[in-house]
């Protein structure tokens, strides 16, 4: 099956009238925040998406995404394989309405459409990736070259003991 490339906006209320599902790639190369956080990544992401009404009326799109990256260990600096897979469920809401996304399932992470009732896929998707990543990025620690007995945290000193500022009225109470 020939991989498609998805468009970058959608309308998701139109899609989910139509019941619209993408199966289909997104460049990394248009995913500069992306590139810039990981030592390397694939040219491509996998993703799957379906676009629905649920029983209550709500539009909403999920699917997956999948693509393979290389991080770089923050404990020994070297570039190791990190395979990414994100599960998501969004649900469009209008302008910066408290209201709309307080009503919204917790099933459902709200996602802003624009003026044209457009959301912006491409950097929905990337901003999910992101936060898919690890805090610390660091090998197994039987991958790693650094060894447990090889890291040294420091020795903390005893602070100075400073006089009690409060003496003086242990002084004045005596009297």
């Amino acid at each position: 099956m020939q991989k498609v490339k998805l468009p970058k906006q959608v309308d998701p209320i139109k899609s989910a009238t139509k019941r619209s599902v993408y199966r289909g790639v997104m460049l990394t190369c248009d995913m500069s925040r992306l590139r810039d956080v990981v030592a390397d990544i694939a040219d491509e992401v996998d993703i799957d998406v379906e676009f629905k009404k649920d029983e209550q009326g709500l539009t909403y799109f999920d699917g997956h995404m999948s693509c393979s990256a290389s991080l770089l260990c923050q404990r020994c600096y070297d570039v190791f394989a990190h395979q990414i897979n994100v599960s998501f469920c969004f649900s469009p809401v209008q302008g910066a309405d408290k209201e709309d996304r307080d009503e919204l399932p917790d099933a459902y992470e709200p996602v802003e459409v624009d003026d044209h009732g457009e959301i912006n896929l491409l950097q929905t998707f990337e901003d999910e990736l992101i936060l898919s990543l690890p805090i610390v990025a660091l090998h197994a620690e039987e991958d790693c070259k650094v060894k447990a007995d090889n890291m040294s945290f420091g020795v903390i000193e005893p602070a100075d003991e400073r006089p009690n500022p409060f003496a003086v009225l242990k002084e004045l109470k005596r009297d």
